[in-house]
């Protein structure tokens, strides 16, 4: 008996859910919780831009990033990927406790899980390389989940070769609700 349109499309996200299989063991693979396409743009645009330049010759109007934040079992994932950006390049790139602004420092202190504490564990910490092309991908994994309304921004600092900037600038930002 063939199904109607409507049972068909019942079906096929049923389809799709992951079966594992009895007794397998092993922490569940991260969701994406949340995901934050944007192209960057000027602090004093318009329109609010989501992501921000501070140093359009690092990071130029226009250029693109993804932020896709996934958590599970207790762990967090975080990874960025970016277009049009400077290349060959390095961007240290760390999630911030404000949200980005016109003034580089609006987006404050690195997000760090325990206070004080500066251990690569605490921090959400990875590094950007681009190619020629200016494309890039990183991500980072960390033994926690962030505490609700604490972290708001992932920031891309100036790096190497970094021209006039210090290697700590902060070349971008881009507003994400961890």
């Amino acid at each position: 008996m063939p199904l109607s349109p409507a049972t068909g499309a019942l079906l096929v996200p049923l389809a799709l859910l992951p079966i594992s299989p009895p007794g397998a063991e092993g922490p569940a693979a991260p969701t994406a919780d949340r995901v934050v396409d944007a192209r960057f743009d000027r602090a004093d645009g318009f329109v609010p831009a989501r992501a921000i330049t501070h140093a359009p010759d690092l990071v130029p109007y226009g250029s693109q990033v993804r932020v896709t934040v996934g958590r599970a079992a207790g762990h967090t994932t975080v990874s960025v990927e970016l277009a049009g950006v400077a290349g060959p390049h390095e961007f240290p790139a760390h999630v911030h406790t404000g949200g980005c602004g016109a003034d580089p420092a609006a987006s404050g202190p690195h997000y760090q899980q325990v206070a004080g504490s500066e251990a690569a564990d605490n921090e959400v910490r990875m590094t950007v390389r681009t190619d020629p092309g200016g494309a890039g991908v990183a991500s980072a994994t960390v033994p926690w989940e962030f505490r609700p309304d604490e972290a708001h921004s992932l920031v891309l600092h100036a790096g190497i070769p970094a021209g006039p900037h210090a290697a700590a600038d902060r070349a971008a930002c881009v507003d994400v609700d961890f």
